[in-house]
């Protein structure tokens, strides 16, 4: 009966976290839907737009999936893709822990221990600012410092930071010494090597770069202000830096939109930075949730992977 309870209790949590995400959807079509703004759908760029943003997740998928062996643990290609679509829906509850929790508890249901699960969930993560730095530093710092002028500095700082996570959890002594610490014997574990560090974060790069590119599809199948490549990816990826920053907002909301928006107005005007922020937000919304609910849906999958 407890297992049919725990069972029920975890069905119940994941058709919550799928309704604050439609939810999410819902309200950002009403303002995609009410702001005064030209729309010319192209309904084949949409298409390709949200076919680039899957095949970056994708390739962080089989990225965080070579980390997890590369550090031990063994996972099937296709409960990896299980594991790291539903808990990515974490992002929707309030809080920045539950992605990364959902993903330790997942992975432990087929074996891999937890703290290597966690383990390469933050490394990735790591990897993924210190790309998102180098990324915006190139495309998309100067819109931002005629406003602030402290943005170089402490985009420097950050990248600093990225620099001494990196060299502590490449450590193999010094993981021992932060898991023992915590209560748990990592044995004579290694950690991922530096070549696998190398390969996440180019791997990192190029998802930016995609997410860059899709974003540029995408305001191409909706309007007709021209929107330079470049500022797409630069804008894209500070946006969703300082949105994941930004602790207490669920899945950057909000924060996104904001530095979105300062980061176009100048170039395409007010109204349709706007609505490629909203319509940018619903689009990585319905990617998201398109998925993760085959995962959830699957019975087999159910059974191995619970919502």
């Amino acid at each position: 009966m407890r297992r049919s309870g725990w069972r029920v209790a975890q069905m119940v949590l994941g058709l919550v976290v799928v309704g604050l995400a439609l939810r999410q959807v819902l309200a950002n079509w009403d303002a995609v839907r009410t702001t005064p703004f030209a729309w010319k759908v192209q309904p084949l760029l949409l298409v390709l737009s949200a076919l680039m943003v899957w095949g970056m997740y994708a390739l962080l998928i089989a990225t965080w999936r070579l980390l997890v062996e590369r550090w031990g643990g063994r996972l099937t290609l296709r409960e990896a893709a299980a594991i790291w679509t539903v808990s990515s829906l974490g992002k929707y509850v309030p809080g920045k822990v539950w992605a990364i929790a959902g993903m330790a508890v997942l992975a432990k249901r087929v074996g891999v221990p937890p703290w290597i699960a966690t383990g390469a969930a933050v490394l990735n993560q790591v990897l993924a600012i210190g790309a998102g730095v180098v990324v915006v530093a190139l495309t998309g710092t100067t819109l931002l410092e005629a406003r602030y002028p402290w943005l170089r500095s402490a985009m420097w700082i950050l990248l600093g930071l990225v620099v001494v996570g990196l060299f502590v959890l490449s450590s193999a002594s010094t993981v021992r010494r932060l898991l023992a610490a915590a209560g748990i014997d990592a044995g004579d574990t290694a950690g991922p090597p530096r070549s696998a560090l190398v390969l996440a974060g180019l791997a990192n790069v190029v998802a930016w770069l995609g997410y860059g590119l899709a974003l540029w599809l995408m305001a191409r199948g909706l309007t007709e202000v021209p929107l330079p490549l470049g500022l797409a990816i630069g804008a894209f990826t500070a946006s969703y830096l300082i949105g994941f920053l930004a602790l207490v907002a669920p899945a950057g909301l909000g924060v996104r939109e904001s530095v979105f928006i300062l980061m176009l107005d100048h170039a395409v005007g007010t109204p349709a930075a706007v609505a490629l922020a909203v319509a940018s937000r619903l689009l990585l919304t319905v990617t998201e949730l398109g998925a993760a609910v085959p995962f959830l849906l699957s019975s087999r999958e159910r059974a191995r992977v619970a919502p």
